[in-house]
């Protein structure tokens, strides 16, 4: 399906594809952070 769809809507689909990842990727590393560093700072005070 997505090979009949001409070159820049598939670029246009490619691009959008790698955006919404990497917003993903930094509102799961911001969850993580918040989460992780309460425990790490917990551990390293005993």
């Amino acid at each position: 399906m997505i090979e009949s769809l001409s070159a820049p809507v598939q670029a246009t689909l490619v691009v959008g594809a790698i955006l919404v990842q990497a917003v993903a990727l930094y509102v799961g590393y911001g969850i993580l952070e918040r989460v992780a560093t309460p425990l790490i700072e917990t551990m390293t005070k005993t």
